[in-house]
């Protein structure tokens, strides 16, 4: 007998599986060794129970299924959408690090969702005008974009339709409230919440394992540890203009085929008539230029 089901969690060479028959506790046998192939958090595998075992529903994999992608950190296969949480205040967003997430993503052809949090600490009309032009940039760049709440407990079924029908990363940097989601879309979670260091407004890291928390039907969804920097890799500074959404509707418009929208005179650059002409946000630019001239004195260090 054979059962099919999802790793949504491994820990102590232990593998959890879920099944339509519960969940089920483990172990890959050697043959996975001999091939060098590791299971992974998200993998679809099939499993064979343990008879007589001391362990309720404990069994061991037999094979891992064919893979439709997988991330390196957090290590986990099989993505449907990566779900990116920063707040709008304590602490405040970080944009270059936002799009350097965003790219991330964009390379390995996951789509993305943002959402904003603490829309209920914004107090001035300042502050909100700021939340909404936020919104405004990450629309005009055709992401779907958010301003919410996770301490308000109305906004549960807005969250919860987000997360359906889909295995979901949440990520995000340290403090801006992925494991106050998570407790509120799957309160059986029971996730450590971090309370902010009250020097650098910054949050206590609670995430200390790879999970992902079965929500209904074909729904998981899995919390990442927190982060505060992120290394764009693997990319060429020629080819980052393509991982600007708003950069591609003037595709085939500069002068030059080879414009990088960055040294090049005004008159010869669609991209930066645009950026004058206020049709692209500033700071998306600003994000640009500066990933562009990181990436470019890698190459050059590097030759």
């Amino acid at each position: 007998m054979t059962l099919r089901g999802k790793i949504i969690k491994g820990i102590g060479g232990f593998y959890y599986v879920h099944t339509g028959e519960g969940d089920f506790e483990c172990r890959a046998k050697g043959i996975f060794r001999n091939r060098r192939e590791k299971p992974l958090v998200g993998d679809e595998v099939e499993l064979s129970p343990v008879q007589n075992s001391d362990r309720e529903r404990s069994g061991n994999l037999i094979r891992i299924l064919r893979r439709k992608n997988q991330l390196l950190r957090p290590e986990v296969s099989n993505v449907d959408q990566a779900v990116v949480l920063f707040s709008l205040r304590d602490p405040s967003p970080s944009l270059p690090l936002l799009d350097r997430f965003l790219i991330h993503m964009e390379m390995q052809e996951i789509p993305v969702r943002i959402l904003f949090n603490k829309a209920d600490l914004l107090v001035t009309e300042e502050e909100r005008e700021r939340a909404l032009e936020l919104q405004r940039i990450y629309e005009g760049a055709s992401y779907s974009v958010r301003l919410l709440s996770v301490r308000r407990a109305d906004c549960r079924e807005e969250l919860l339709s987000l997360f359906r029908g889909k295995s979901s990363v949440l990520s995000g940097p340290s403090g801006v409230g992925k494991s106050s989601l998570i407790n509120l879309i799957h309160p059986e979670a029971r996730m450590e919440t971090g309370e902010l260091s009250r020097k650098i407004r910054r949050g206590k890291n609670t995430t200390r394992h790879t999970e992902f928390f079965y929500l209904d039907e074909e729904s998981y969804v899995m919390d990442t540890p927190g982060f505060s920097s992120l290394y764009v890799s693997g990319i060429e500074a020629e080819r980052l203009r393509y991982f600007y959404p708003e950069f591609e509707k003037f595709r085939g418009e500069c002068r030059y085929k080879s414009c990088v929208h960055i040294g090049e005179p005004l008159r010869d650059c669609r991209v930066k008539r645009a950026l004058s002409e206020g049709e692209i946000p500033r700071e998306r630019y600003e994000s640009y230029r500066q990933l562009y001239r990181e990436i470019r004195d890698q190459e050059e260090r590097h030759g």
